[in-house]
C-alpha cells in the first residue's frame, strides 16, 4: 500500500504502482463515447496520466500539459485516466480543444485496483491517485510515479525522458 497526501491528510492507496521493468497490467476502460473500450495498445508506447477528477485545477492542468506534449511524441498514445464519467471528460475536452490525448474512465473497471492507485481514505476515497505510468510497446513499464501530493503536478520531464 502506497501513500500520497490530500492537503495534510495521508491517503492510502490499495496497492503500489507497477514498478519499472515489470509488465503493465492489461486494462479495459470506458471511452468518451461510452460504447467503446480503451485498452493497452500493443503497437504504441503509452503514457498513462492518472488523476482524481478533471474538475480540479491540477488535474485539468495535467491533461492540458500532456495534450501539448503528446503533439510532439511519435508512436506514443497518451491516455488520461480518471474515475470521472465520460460526460465530464467530453465536456472538458470539448471546451479546452483537447485533441492529442485519449480520455478514459475507470468507472466500469478494476483499473484502480490493478494499478494500485485507488484511494482508500480521505475526501477523495474511491478516486484515483495522481500518478503517471509509461509503458513500452512490449508492455514493459519504463517509468512510474505516484505524485507525493494530490495537489502537485506530475514530473512531466521524467515521463517524457522515459520514452527515450
Amino acid at each position: 500500500m502506497a501513500t500520497t497526501l490530500l492537503g495534510d491528510t495521508i491517503v492510502h492507496t490499495v496497492g503500489d504502482l507497477p514498478e519499472k521493468g515489470t509488465t503493465a497490467p492489461k486494462f479495459t476502460l470506458t471511452s468518451a463515447k461510452l460504447t467503446d473500450d480503451v485498452t493497452l495498445p500493443s503497437d504504441a508506447r503509452v503514457v498513462l496520466n492518472i488523476f482524481p477528477s478533471i474538475d480540479t485545477r491540477t488535474c485539468a492542468t495535467s491533461v492540458r500539459r500532456f495534450n501539448e506534449l503528446a503533439a510532439g511524441l511519435e508512436n506514443t498514445t497518451v491516455i488520461c485516466v480518471s474515475a470521472d464519467l465520460p460526460f465530464a471528460l467530453n465536456r472538458f475536452c470539448g471546451a479546452e480543444g483537447i485533441e492529442n490525448v485519449v480520455t478514459a474512465s475507470s468507472f466500469r473497471s478494476s483499473f484502480g485496483y490493478d494499478y494500485g492507485v485507488r484511494m482508500e481514505n480521505g475526501g477523495f476515497a474511491g478516486l484515483l491517485a495522481r500518478s503517471v505510468v509509461v509503458i513500452d510497446t512490449d508492455g514493459t513499464v519504463l517509468h512510474s510515479e505516484l505524485v507525493p501530493s494530490i495537489g502537485q503536478e506530475p514530473d512531466y520531464d521524467a515521463a517524457i525522458a522515459a520514452l527515450g
